[in-house]
């Protein structure tokens, strides 16, 4: 299987910039995974396509300022450090811009000096795993000093960080935004509550790998990175009993899917979990734990257009793309919805 074949014309333009006012007036593709039929929505109609006795699983991990930009302690060179991931005692692994400015025992100041990344060690992959000095707390520090890491295709300047964090995150870790979940409001979901829908909570930790294009021509030779997440009982529970009860288990976001796909067993048991998963999922497939999906527009050759097409089809999946771009459906992080069911 082929990068090649997961590819789609989509003019520039249709790469949506900036947010919507109200996140639930983005619009909505609802796709019929199996026969491919097509019904355009706005994303507030989702009411209509999910039932009492249905679980909602959401991904409650929140993004921190993760873009830090300083300088070389010694040069003044400009440096752009990206946090992926907290190791342990202050250690940090990360992605270093320009890479040839951050050798092992190279130093970077951030601010007024009062936090200080002095590189530690070159992994084979490229990223850097960087060592804190400073004094307080950490995550004040980055508060102050760092800046939303939006995806490269992301132009325009946020005004307001919130806007790339869902409304319920809660649990501080992820390089990115699980972006399906940027278009519920707190109204949509009390809706959705009232009306007999579980929701179910889970966090899994978005790393800036998914961003990463597939270099590999075939996509079996890709390598994932690797997540962290984890689930309490409380919310296994919930989503086990849907199950039993004959509701459908619907995943927001291609995060929850991987979670939920990673620790299910062969008949959708969810068990109380945590670690890191780098699963792959690709056509061929077979999902065992969410009945239905709700994502946003993906990039081209990427492997989340890859899982999507598993839920569905390639053939399906393509078609409702290349019907986005001629609907004018904005793409990717602040772009439109799909629910695949």
């Amino acid at each position: 299987m082929q990068k090649q074949d997961f590819d789609f014309y989509l003019p520039e333009d249709r790469i949506a910039q900036t947010p919507l006012s109200d996140r639930a007036s983005s619009r909505l593709m609802v796709l019929d995974r199996v026969s491919g039929e097509i019904e355009h929505k706005h994303f507030k109609d989702i009411t209509e396509y999910i039932n009492k006795g249905d679980c909602l699983v959401i991904n409650e991990t929140k993004v921190i300022p993760a873009r830090l930009i300083g300088a070389r302690e010694d040069t003044g060179t400009r440096v752009e450090l990206l946090l992926l991931k907290r190791l342990e005692n202050g250690f940090w692994e990360c992605i270093v811009y320009p890479g040839k400015k951050a050798r092992v025992g190279h130093r970077v100041m951030f601010g007024d000096g009062s936090l200080v990344a002095e590189v530690t060690q070159v992994k084979d992959d490229g990223n850097r795993i960087v060592r804190f000095e400073y004094e307080g707390i950490f995550e004040e520090l980055l508060d102050k000093l760092g800046q939303m890491p939006l995806p490269p295709y992301i132009k325009e300047k946020l005004e307001d960080r919130d806007r790339y964090q869902t409304v319920y995150a809660k649990n501080k870790g992820s390089a990115a935004a699980p972006t399906a979940g940027l278009h519920f409001t707190p109204e949509l979901l009390n809706e959705l509550q009232a009306k007999g829908v579980k929701i179910a909570r889970l966090t899994l930790h978005v790393g800036l790998g998914t961003f990463r294009p597939v270099k590999e021509d075939n996509i079996l030779e890709h390598k994932m990175h690797s997540e962290y997440y984890y689930i309490d009982k409380e919310n296994a529970d919930i989503i086990n009993e849907t199950r039993k009860n004959g509701g459908r288990v619907i995943a927001v976001g291609t995060t929850s899917t991987r979670t939920l796909e990673s620790i299910s067993d062969e008949n959708g048991f969810i068990p109380a979990k945590n670690g890191n998963t780098d699963i792959f999922i690709y056509p061929g497939y077979k999902f065992k734990a969410i009945d239905a999906l709700i994502t946003n527009f993906h990039l081209p050759q990427s492997t989340l257009i890859m899982l999507v097409s598993a839920f569905s089809t390639r053939e399906n999946v393509l078609n409702a793309y290349s019907e986005a771009v001629k609907e004018g459906y904005r793409f990717f992080s602040f772009g439109d919805a799909m629910l695949l069911k």
